[in-house]
C-alpha cells in the first residue's frame, strides 16, 4: 500500500494513518514486548478498537512511521497534550516489530517529529516519559537530545516488580543548538 507520506527523512517518513491498518496495529498494541514499554499490559485492543481509534485521532497529530524502501508501516508515533498557549506537548513513540528495533528507525522518526513540533507547530518544549528498564528506548532519546527532568519511584509494576517513571525533555533552543 502507498501510505501518504506528511514527513519525509532518509530512511522513514511519517504518514497518514489509514483504517486498513488496524489489525496491524491490534497485533503491536496486544504484543507484550510493544505494551510492556507503553504501560498498557493489561489492555485489550482488537481490530474493531483500533480501527476507531485510527479513524478518530485522524485529525490529532499521530503518524505512521513508513519504512521507505518497502512501504511498510513500523510504527507509530505523535504528539499529544499540546499545550498551545504554553508552547508545549508530550512525545510518544514505538516500533512495533521487533526486527525494525535496533535499526534507527525510531530515532529517525523522532527527529522528524521534533523538527515537525518546533518549526511547524512553533512548540517550545516537548516532554516524554518512559520506563526505567527500558533502557534502549531511553539510549534513543539521549541521542536525540532528550534530558532527564525527573522519576517518578517505582510507580509502574511489571512482570513482578516496580520500575520509575523516568521524565525527559528538550527545549527548542537546545535542539536548535544540536541541528
Amino acid at each position: 500500500m502507498a501510505y501518504i507520506k506528511k514527513i519525509i527523512g532518509k530512511r522513514i517518513a511519517l504518514g497518514i494513518m489509514e483504517a486498513d491498518g488496524a489489525e496491524r496495529c491490534a497485533k503491536w498494541m496486544n504484543d507484550l514486548t510493544v505494551t510492556d514499554n507503553l504501560g498498557t499490559t493489561f489492555n485489550i485492543y482488537t481490530v474493531e478498537a483500533e480501527k476507531n481509534w485510527i479513524i478518530n485521532n485522524a485529525r490529532e497529530y499521530q503518524f505512521a512511521i513508513i519504512r521507505l524502501e518497502d512501504e511498510q508501516w513500523i510504527g507509530n508515533c505523535g504528539l499529544h497534550a499540546i499545550n498551545q498557549i504554553s508552547q508545549c506537548a508530550e512525545v510518544g513513540i514505538f516500533i512495533g516489530d521487533d526486527e525494525n528495533r535496533n535499526q534507527g528507525y525510531g530515532r529517525e522518526a523522532l527527529s522528524l517529529l521534533i523538527d515537525y513540533a518546533f518549526d511547524s507547530l512553533n512548540l517550545h518544549s516537548l516532554m516524554l516519559q518512559v520506563f526505567s528498564f527500558n533502557e534502549q528506548a531511553i539510549s534513543c532519546y539521549k541521542k536525540v537530545g532528550f534530558e532527564e527532568m525527573g522519576r517518578r519511584r517505582e510507580s509502574y509494576y511489571a512482570k513482578g516488580q516496580f520500575h520509575d517513571t523516568v521524565y525527559m525533555d528538550i527545549l527548542r533552543e537546545d535542539w536548535r543548538k544540536r541541528c
